[in-house]
C-alpha cells in the first residue's frame, strides 16, 4: 500500500469473517448486540429467517451468521449453533464484562490476567457458542 506525502497508512480491512448459524438468528444478533457490544450492519431476510447478517466489532473485524437450514447436511456451511467459539480483541474487557453481565451472559471464564500478560474473560451466548475476550491483540508481524 503506498501513501501519497502527509497520509498515514492504514490496515486493510478484514479479511477473514468467522461464521455461524442458529436456530433463532434474530434472537442472537439481539444478544450479541445487547450483551458485547457488536453493532448490526446488515441483516437479510423475512420474519424468522435470516439469510445473511454482518455484526462489526467496533474495534475491527466481523462475523457473519444467518439462520440454521432446513436439510442441509452435517458438516457443510457454516458452524452449527453451539459449535461456534471465538477470540474477539478488545481495549476494554471490563467493560465488555460489565455489559455482557448485566445483559445476563452466561460468565464461564471470569476477568483474569492471563501468563502472557492479556486481560480476559469469556461467555457463551444464548445458542451455546462460546465468546472469549481479552487484550491480547496477536504478534506483531
Amino acid at each position: 500500500m503506498s501513501s501519497t506525502p502527509g497520509t498515514a497508512k492504514r490496515p486493510p480491512a478484514p479479511r477473514v469473517w468467522p461464521t455461524l448459524r442458529a436456530h433463532d438468528a434474530r434472537a442472537l444478533i439481539r444478544f450479541l448486540v445487547d450483551a458485547f457490544g457488536f453493532e448490526e450492519t446488515v441483516v437479510h431476510g423475512d420474519g424468522d429467517l435470516v439469510e445473511h447478517a454482518e455484526l462489526s466489532w467496533p474495534e475491527g473485524g466481523g462475523i457473519m451468521l444467518g439462520s440454521v437450514r432446513e436439510g442441509q447436511e452435517p458438516g457443510t456451511g457454516p458452524t452449527p449453533p453451539g459449535a461456534f467459539s471465538a477470540y474477539v480483541v478488545t481495549a476494554g474487557p471490563d467493560a465488555v464484562h460489565a455489559r455482557a453481565k448485566t445483559a445476563g451472559a452466561e460468565i464461564t471464564t471470569d476477568l483474569h490476567v492471563t501468563p502472557y500478560g492479556s486481560r480476559d474473560f469469556a461467555a457463551r451466548d444464548p445458542e451455546g457458542n462460546r465468546w472469549n475476550f481479552g487484550t491480547y491483540p496477536g504478534e506483531p508481524r
